[in-house]
């Protein structure tokens, strides 16, 4: 079950990753051009929502069943267990908290260039927090790119 659990987190991150880029270029777009805020943004945002709390829910998945997350003392020395049971999961919290929270608010405004900003910054940020809490091969942290 870990390794599946495992699998699925490392290659959805891809997908979660391009689906952020993409509500973010729709909403810069929008933002610097002044455009109506639009069904296939909000499609573009929700899409991005869905799969970071997918991948949200196959981490806490992970949290809990991962080699790699103790809860016993000493866990701040090592650097690989600090990292996946205290860095990456906060760091990831606080992420999806800022995506879930700029789509939510973007929905109830009613200015669409005010949409397309909130969304820009707050999944712009949450995904600059995603890149540098990702456990990516050159880090050391025992993960490869799939």
């Amino acid at each position: 079950m870990y390794n599946g659990l495992l699998h699925a987190h490392s290659g959805l991150r891809w997908i979660a990753l391009a689906l952020i880029v993409w509500a973010i270029i729709k909403a810069v777009s929008g933002w610097t051009g002044k455009k109506e805020y639009q069904k296939g943004d909000r499609i573009a945002a929700l899409l991005a929502l869905i799969f970071t709390h997918i991948q949200l829910m196959i981490g806490l998945g992970l949290y809990f069943t991962s080699p790699k997350v103790s809860f016993e003392s000493g866990v701040m020395e090592s650097q690989i267990l600090r990292f996946f049971t205290v860095e990456h999961s906060l760091m990831m919290l606080i992420a999806i908290a800022l995506i879930t929270f700029g789509f939510s608010t973007a929905k109830r405004m009613e200015d669409s260039i005010a949409k397309h900003k909130r969304v820009a910054i707050t999944y712009g940020i949450g995904l600059l927090i995603m890149i540098a809490s990702i456990p990516w091969p050159f880090r050391g942290l025992g993960s490869g790119w799939f």
